[in-house]
């Protein structure tokens, strides 16, 4: 099949110093390269961006530095205005965290002998956010209890499932599917993309409601933290661990804390409580000390694991 011909617009980004991009986008990748719907291959970030109905893809490269950064996009599209490029611009400040001023934060962990040296490690790295509100609560939902690696295996197999596509040079670009897409599969399509029975309810459930309208996820971005997790943990299938994991990785709060996180729990354990793992509630009252930048440390923390550069950690005392 012949590509559709495609229209390009490139402008500039300027994020709030320090920023580092390949910091950032390595992290929103999973340190893979390619995974799922982003891509950062030789220096390059390319994801689908939504425009007004029309997918179109951004791709996003650094011509500065940490200290004076500045990006360089191209957005390629079908058809391309100035609102679609306003749109694109928006998404790619919004998932890069452009205008954030990371400097609270790291005056608070100046003196902390914990943060210190973490932050020093990853300084001018953001924390990547998502675009869609469904889009990162379906994905929470299909990580929860099993091991990364199964959970990337059956979040791509449901967007090959159910996703759009857009081709750009040769490359297909899968978007993550539509609320509509996913209530129409129904729990029996959703369990053929290798979902347990529970999880293609919740995810079925979750996108019919919001397909029907009887729930507004995107208007989650305009409520308070604790309205967030209160109307969140109402749904089927989502407790607390999920709402903190949105308030981290899509609404692009300060102040998430995802206690009940193992790894958190372990590695707060080894620095701080002489090697023994903290309860859910010791974590989060320990965490207590961070807010109210406590997505930050939870972020910076699993950079380190993921990384594999645990040589942050301060002696256990």
């Amino acid at each position: 099949m012949t590509e559709p011909a495609m229209q390009r617009e490139t402008f500039a980004v300027h994020p709030l110093p320090p920023f580092d991009f390949a910091m950032t986008a390595d992290y929103a990748t999973h340190y893979r390269g390619r995974n799922l719907w982003e891509f950062y291959e030789d220096g390059v970030y390319r994801r689908v961006v939504e425009l007004d109905g029309r997918l179109g893809v951004a791709a996003v490269r650094s011509l500065g530095d940490v200290d004076a950064p500045l990006l360089e996009v191209e957005v390629a599209a079908p058809s391309l205005d100035d609102e679609a490029v306003a749109s694109a611009r928006r998404q790619v400040e919004w998932v890069f965290q452009t205008q954030v001023d990371l400097a609270p934060f790291y005056r608070m962990a100046e003196g902390d002998p914990f943060l210190a040296p973490l932050t020093a490690m990853h300084r001018g790295f953001r924390v990547p956010q998502g675009t869609s509100v469904l889009e990162g609560l379906v994905n929470a939902i299909l990580g929860q209890q099993i091991s990364g690696q199964v959970a990337r295996a059956v979040r791509t197999a449901v967007m090959e499932a159910f996703g759009e596509t857009v081709t750009v040079d040769g490359v297909e670009y899968r978007a993550f599917p539509t609320a509509r897409a996913l209530a129409a599969a129904g729990v029996e399509g959703l369990r053929a993309q290798k979902l347990s029975w529970r999880k293609a309810e919740y995810v079925w459930d979750i996108a019919s409601k919001e397909a029907a309208g009887e729930i507004d996820l995107e208007g989650l971005f305009d409520r308070s933290d604790e309205d967030v997790v209160e109307t969140l943990t109402q749904l089927r299938g989502v407790g607390v661990w999920t709402a903190h994991w949105l308030l981290v990785r899509t609404l692009g709060r300060t102040d998430g804390f995802p206690h009940g996180d193992l790894a958190i729990q372990r590695t707060l354990g080894d620095v701080v409580n002489g090697g023994v793992r903290m309860t859910a509630e010791e974590a989060l009252a320990y965490s207590e000390r961070w807010s109210p930048y406590r997505t930050y440390v939870t972020t910076y923390l699993f950079a380190a694991i993921r990384s594999g550069r645990p040589d942050w950690l301060p002696p256990t005392p």
